[in-house]
């Protein structure tokens, strides 16, 4: 029997709920296909009613413009990760394989969700990587972040950041650390296969170096001793 995960989001970010009727699952299904493939500056509802057989007006009953939409399926992907994060650490007692756990969900690619039939987890993490930033780096992000549209990533940030003070509990930085483990994780995986002279792993191309390299900056920090 095979399981739909179901995802309740922030009802801020939508005008009509896209889970609620096929059109709308269509519209996340394919912006997420066209943004990965395109980018998100050429990516435009018209294009996107035009590929999905709709209207643009029918494309904005959903979504106000498409940088909330942008918005949306960056959101659903940091409460899927940490969904991810709490069953796969579920039965972990020692908080550094906890740790070890999070730093390779972050650091490698990730395979589509065969429970999420309309949203395709592997090509959301290259837009995560490539356009996640733009979500908040605009100057609406006060008014946004009164709307609570940051949620789960702050959740997911907090929840890294309580297994970090498991490693230690006295360790002063927690909820930075475990920001910049996200950030980290996704810019050095960018700079590895588009920029390479800015790490060190350009030519192997390897995300295990980086997942390597992140271990090493964290418990360093945390001065927990690894096993």
């Amino acid at each position: 029997m095979e399981i739909e995960l179901q995802i309740k989001m922030n009802e801020k970010l939508f005008l009509k709920n896209p889970e609620q009727s096929e059109l709308g699952r269509k519209i996340i299904m394919h912006s997420i296909e066209m943004i990965h493939q395109h980018g998100f500056e050429a990516f435009t509802f018209k294009k996107l009613a035009e590929t999905i057989g709709t209207t643009e007006a029918g494309v904005y009953r959903y979504f106000e413009n498409k940088h909330r939409l942008l918005i949306y399926i960056v959101a659903w992907y940091w409460t899927w990760l940490e969904y991810q994060v709490t069953y796969r650490t579920n039965n972990i007692s020692d908080p550094v394989v906890k740790l070890k756990m999070i730093i390779q969900l972050l650091a490698t690619t990730v395979e589509d969700d065969l429970s999420t039939s309309y949203v395709d987890e592997s090509l959301l993490h290259q837009i995560i990587i490539t356009e996640g930033s733009k979500t908040y780096l605009t100057r609406r992000v006060t008014e946004d972040n009164k709307d609570r549209l940051f949620k789960p990533y702050k959740d997911l940030c907090a929840h890294i950041a309580d297994i970090i003070l498991e490693c230690n509990p006295a360790y002063a930085y927690p909820k930075s650390l475990a920001s910049t483990i996200i950030e980290m994780a996704h810019f050095q995986n960018f700079f590895m296969n588009n920029l390479p002279s800015l790490t060190d792993f350009g030519r192997d191309k390897d995300a295990y170096q980086i997942i390597n390299f992140l271990e090493d900056l964290v418990f360093n920090s945390v001065t927990a001793k690894v096993q």
